[in-house]
């Protein structure tokens, strides 16, 4: 839904749904910094609705559990999230927590994604939600827009992914005033990981019409929109169109296009070294880009079209993008030392994408050189 106060959506489909025990899981920073949340709660209720907002970035485990045990407290009939990628992936893993018993950061293993001989994913082997979700984001990220949740198991220091048909919000609410409190970085930040979803999915060798015709669309709305909030943040109408533009972003992922190296490698760099969702992205797509394009050139011209750059490399039009956003270039001045490349490069080959990369990666040393290109 679009083009609707989020106080107003969120009232009009909370009494379609028939819900009476609404468990919101925010942002702390919108939560207490801001009156957004209370904006929003107050036509529901005092007594229909509690506030969760102590989910922290990546999603450890702990943080699931503990709002997982608040909202069976609380008796919910219906999680409503409001902020960005981490409340949105906590939602849904909540959610499964809630349907399949769990309620410590062990039992959390039986929900972990199982793979066949070929490291694909197996159709999930537990039950799916029974308490449907509404998301209200402020971010780029797009996991509203997915059936997948990025948890961190901090045992290991990896990032998992918990699937299911069921996860997927039955209601995503955009609203560009909402997202207006976000930070600049933050939201600029996730708009080039939406980017990361278009381009990952045009360049794929699964890219499909459908996909495609999603993602072409998303990157024009995104680059163009972010390009526009930077020169001027109170521009709303460029704020939706991003908001628009993420959405259209999940058009591969949703149409069955895996994403490759740029999302694999900042699986790691997210969990093991506490790089924001978005940076990730910044600081590792040119990089893959510029060594995937002497196999999918001719994808990758693709991009540069949609960016409005079609006689430029597309690792150039990334770069040139994340600079003038004023984002993070180069993994040593993001504090990831050369000494640190073998650990990511080993772990990245045991993320879902990094297997699925259009330029095939046969080991850690291609995974290095990567790395010495996003330097």
């Amino acid at each position: 839904m679009f083009g609707k106060p989020a106080h107003a959506a969120l009232l009009e489909e909370v009494e379609r749904l028939g819900a009476n025990r609404i468990f919101i899981v925010s942002s702390r920073t919108l939560n207490r910094q801001t009156q957004e949340v209370e904006r929003i709660c107050h036509p529901l209720g005092p007594n229909r609705v509690t506030v969760f907002d102590q989910v922290t970035a990546h999603v450890p485990r702990k943080d699931v559990v503990a709002a997982t045990q608040a909202a069976r407290d609380f008796g919910a009939d219906l999680i409503v999230t409001i902020g960005g990628g981490s409340p949105t992936d906590a939602a849904k893993a909540i959610a499964l927590c809630l349907a399949n018993g769990i309620d410590s950061a062990e039992q959390i293993d039986q929900l972990r994604t199982k793979k066949d001989a070929k490291s694909l994913p197996l159709p999930p082997d537990f039950g799916g939600p029974t308490v449907p979700q509404i998301s209200i984001p402020t971010t780029l990220s797009a996991g509203e827009f997915s059936d997948i949740a990025g948890v961190t198991d901090e045992r290991a220091g990896t990032k998992e992914i918990l699937k299911h048909p069921g996860l997927m919000p039955r209601v995503v609410i955009l609203d560009p005033f909402v997202a207006a409190h976000t930070p600049e970085w933050l939201f600029l930040s996730t708009g080039v990981r939406a980017i990361d979803h278009c381009v990952e999915g045009i360049c794929s060798k699964a890219a499909n019409p459908l996909g495609d015709a999603q993602a072409l669309r998303g990157l024009e709305f995104l680059s163009r929109g972010l390009a526009r909030i930077k020169a001027d943040p109170s521009d709303n109408a460029a704020r939706l169109d991003c908001l628009l533009g993420a959405w259209l972003s999940m058009g591969p992922l949703a149409s069955g296009v895996p994403m490759g190296a740029s999302h694999g490698i900042g699986y790691v760099l997210g969990a093991r070294y506490g790089i924001p969702h978005g940076h990730t992205s910044c600081l590792m797509l040119p990089a893959v880009m510029e060594w995937n394009a002497p196999s999918n050139s001719a994808r990758q011209k693709l991009v540069s079209q949609a960016m409005g750059h079609p006689n430029q490399q597309a690792s150039d039009v990334l770069h040139d993008l994340v600079s003038g956003l004023g984002l993070p270039r180069g993994l040593e001045t993001a504090g990831i030392s050369r000494q640190a490349f073998d650990e990511i490069a080993q772990a990245s080959l045991a993320t879902p994408w990094v297997p699925q990369n259009p330029r095939k990666i046969h080991g850690a040393g291609d995974v290095l050189e990567i790395l010495e290109l996003a330097k």
